[in-house]
């Protein structure tokens, strides 16, 4: 059941993107698996990315490379999927009083189920005040998902310019989130 869920999560999380992807990292470039502090989910990056898996509640994860950054919340017990979407969507790189209050949406509240699990999936652009790693806007992929005794959120950034002109940043950043294993 383990790999049915695992093969039926990565479809789940490809969904958003429609066709095949071109030029997708094998996953011989995701050569370093890395688990959260609580050993409940493995993730893979490229070598030389830099993962720091932080305790609490909610148990944080960050990893980061390659212009990228993933951002993994969990919390034990099953919460409200629709209230812990909305606000792993307020998660951002900068606080409330940085961030232009609007948003622009790629797509919101993409939902289904996978296994035991429920998910949702929403994209969209955020606007910094001051530049952050030399970029003021920056695209955020949210995906929570709960079952299985936990509330997950994984919170995917990119540079709007990268994500936008490098068809390889975001097939990596596509497959490092497709990399996650419950």
């Amino acid at each position: 059941m383990k790999g049915l869920a695992a093969a039926s999560f990565v479809m789940l999380l490809a969904a958003p993107f429609g066709a095949a992807r071109e030029n997708v990292p094998a996953s011989s470039q995701l050569v370093s698996e890395h688990t959260n502090s609580s050993k409940t989910l493995t993730f893979r990056t490229p070598a030389g990315w830099t993962v720091e898996a932080g305790s609490g509640q909610p148990e944080d994860t960050h990893a980061r490379g390659d212009a990228l950054i993933l951002r993994i919340l969990r919390r034990e017990g099953e919460l409200g999927l629709d209230s812990l979407h909305v606000e792993c969507m307020l998660v951002r790189l900068a606080g409330a009083m940085d961030t232009f209050p609007q948003v622009d949406y790629e797509y919101d509240f993409v939902g289904g189920a996978v296994a035991d699990r429920r998910v949702l999936d929403s994209a969209f652009v955020v606007h910094y005040d001051e530049p952050i790693e030399g970029h003021r806007d920056w695209r955020q992929r949210n995906l929570t998902v709960i079952g299985g005794g936990e509330s997950v959120c994984v919170i995917a950034y990119a540079p709007v310019p990268v994500w936008k002109k490098s068809k390889p940043a975001r097939n990596l950043l596509t497959a490092i989130v497709e990399s996650i294993r419950f």
